[in-house]
C-alpha cells in the first residue's frame, strides 16, 4: 500500500528474501532457527540502523527495471516514494558474513519461509496498490480482493502514522477541489494552508522534490496519533479522509483514538495476516542471490542454501530434513 513506511513492512520484506532453505508449503515462526540462527537478529539490526538515519524511508519491492521491463518499484504508485532498498542488501550481506523501532514498543513474530518471485511488473503495482485518491468503497474492495477485511484496512492504514509523501499524492485536495471550494472542506484550513505553502498546484510525481510527513502530530513514532489527526481533520490523503465517510470505518477510527494499545494489538495481527498474502513457499519461486536482478542464472542458489544449512546448528535432524527439501531451480 502506498505510503506504508519502511519499518512497518521491512521485517516481512526482508525475511521474505533471506537465503533460507525450503521446508515445504506454508510459513512458520522460527523458520531460520536451525539453518541460520542469527538471521532475524541481523535483519533487525540492519533495519534499525537505516531507520535511525532516515525515519521516513519506505521499502518493499526489490527487482530493478531492465531494458525490457519496467519493474514494480518504478510504477507510478511507488516511484519515488519507495526507497531504502540498500538496507535489504545490507541485511543480506550481514547474514552471509557470518522490530522494535521508532520508540513504538511493538514487536510481533513473523512467520517465515517465503521464496522470491521471478516477475516484477509495474502494472502489478498499478492494479493492486490502493491509490491515495481512493474512496471508502474502493479501499474496502481493494483489501477484500486480497482476503483482508474492512477492519484490517482501517488498522493497516494506521501505518501512515510514520513516513512521508510527495505532493502529487494529495494536491487534489488543495487546488480546484470542487466548484464550491478550491480546498477540500474536510481538511483543516490551517493544515491546507501549510500544505499549499509546500506544494504548488502543478506538482508532479517528481517536481518539486518535496515531501511532507503523513502524521503531523508525531511523524516518527508508531502510535495512534494518525487516528487522532484524522478526527481533527488532519488526514493527508483522500484515502485517509475516506475512513471518516463510512459509519463502520469511523467507528474503528474512534476506537483507536481512544486506545493506542488496542490498535497496536490489532496492527500486529493485521501485519502478519497481510504478510501471508499470496506467498511463495516450498519449491515455488526461487532464492535469489542478488535481490535486484530479475532471476537467478543457473542453479547457484543451491550453493547458498547448502552453506546456510551446514553452517547452522550442525547436523541435527531438523536441518537435515530442511536440506533434503532444497529446490535447486
Amino acid at each position: 500500500m502506498r505510503g506504508f513506511s519502511f519499518f512497518t513492512t521491512s521485517a516481512l520484506a526482508l525475511l521474505a528474501l533471506l537465503p533460507a532453505v525450503a521446508i515445504g508449503a506454508g510459513l512458520k515462526v522460527g523458520f531460520y532457527n536451525k539453518s541460520c540462527p542469527s538471521a532475524e537478529a541481523l535483519v533487525q539490526q540492519a533495519v534499525a540502523a537505516a531507520f535511525k538515519n532516515n525515519t521516513g524511508c519506505d521499502g518493499s519491492v526489490l527487482i530493478d527495471t531492465t531494458a525490457n521491463n519496467t519493474a514494480e518499484k518504478d510504477a507510478a504508485p511507488n516511484n519515488p516514494s519507495l526507497r531504502g532498498f540498500e538496507v535489504i542488501d545490507a541485511a543480506k550481506k550481514a547474514i552471509e558474513a557470518r522490530v522494535a523501532l521508532a520508540g513504538n514498543n511493538l514487536t510481533y513474530k513473523v512467520p517465515a519461509g517465503r521464496r522470491d518471485g521471478r516477475v516484477s511488473n509495474a502494472t502489478d503495482a498499478l492494479n493492486n496498490l490502493p491509490s491515495p485518491l481512493s474512496n471508502a468503497a474502493e479501499l474496502v474492495g481493494n483489501f477484500s480482493r486480497k482476503g483482508l477485511t474492512a477492519g484490517d484496512m482501517v488498522v493497516l492504514s494506521g501505518a501512515h502514522t510514520v513516513g512521508r509523501s510527495h505532493c502529487s499524492s494529495f494536491t487534489n485536495r488543495l487546488y480546484g477541489f470542487s466548484n464550491g471550494s478550491d480546498v477540500d472542506p474536510a481538511m483543516s484550513s490551517a493544515y491546507a494552508f501549510l500544505l499549499r505553502s509546500i506544494c504548488p498546484s502543478n506538482s508532479t510525481q517528481f517536481v518539486p522534490n518535496t515531501t511532507t510527513d503523513m502524521d503531523l502530530i508525531t511523524p516518527a513514532v508508531l502510535d495512534n496519533k494518525y487516528y487522532l489527526g484524522l478526527a481533527n481533520n488532519l488526514g493527508l490523503f483522500t484515502s485517509d479522509q475516506a475512513l471518516l465517510t463510512n459509519a463502520t470505518l469511523k467507528k474503528a477510527v474512534d476506537e483507536f483514538v481512544k486506545s493506542e494499545s488496542r490498535w497496536k494489538s490489532k496492527f500486529a495481527k493485521a501485519m502478519v495476516k497481510m504478510g501471508n498474502i499470496e506467498v511463495l513457499t516450498g519449491t515455488q519461486g526461487e532464492i535469489r542471490l542478488n535481490f535486484r536482478q530479475a532471476i537467478n542464472s543457473g542453479s547457484s542458489a543451491a550453493g547458498i542454501e547448502l552453506q546456510m544449512t551446514t553452517s547452522g546448528s550442525g547436523g541435527d535432524d531438523d536441518s537435515a530434513e530442511e536440506f533434503n527439501d532444497i529446490a535447486t531451480n
